[in-house]
Parts: C-alpha cells; sequence; structure tokens
C-alpha cells in the first residue's frame, strides 16, 4: 500500500523517531510502512491519519486502482 506518511512527516519536520514515538510504535515500525513494506493495522492507519488530522485515505491508498464500474459488462 502507498502512503504519503513521508511527505506528512517533512511538513512538520518530523523524523520517523518522531512519529514513532508519538504513535507508540518503533521506529522500524513506522520505516516499515513509510516504504510500502509493512501494511498497518487498521488501528494503526487511523492513528496515523489521525496525528496529522486527516482521513485513512488522504493518507494512504492501493497501488492498483480497483474498478468500481457497475456497468461494465463481465
Amino acid at each position: 500500500m502507498k502512503n504519503r506518511i513521508k511527505v506528512l512527516r517533512a511538513e512538520r519536520d518530523w523524523s520517523q523517531q518522531t512519529l514513532a514515538q508519538e504513535l507508540g510504535v518503533s521506529r522500524q515500525a513506522v520505516n516499515a510502512v513509510e516504504r510500502g513494506k509493512h501494511d498497518p493495522s487498521l488501528q494503526l492507519a487511523f492513528d496515523i491519519a489521525n496525528i496529522f488530522n486527516l482521513r485513512i485515505d488522504d493518507v494512504f491508498f492501493p497501488e492498483k486502482k480497483l474498478n468500481t464500474d457497475s456497468n461494465e459488462e463481465s
């Protein structure tokens, strides 16, 4: 899953360690999520979004766009 965590941290001049402390997780956990190597739990995704005063879908987005066109024939 892609995300905007690095950009959001940079806007606040926060290190991964600072964000990790705010979230109560390890710096390695923040690094793994930020790099897309690990998908966060739903709770962690909510916590990250809340820290930046955003919605989850403003921080995280799928790598592939899902086809949501219900008029498409099979």
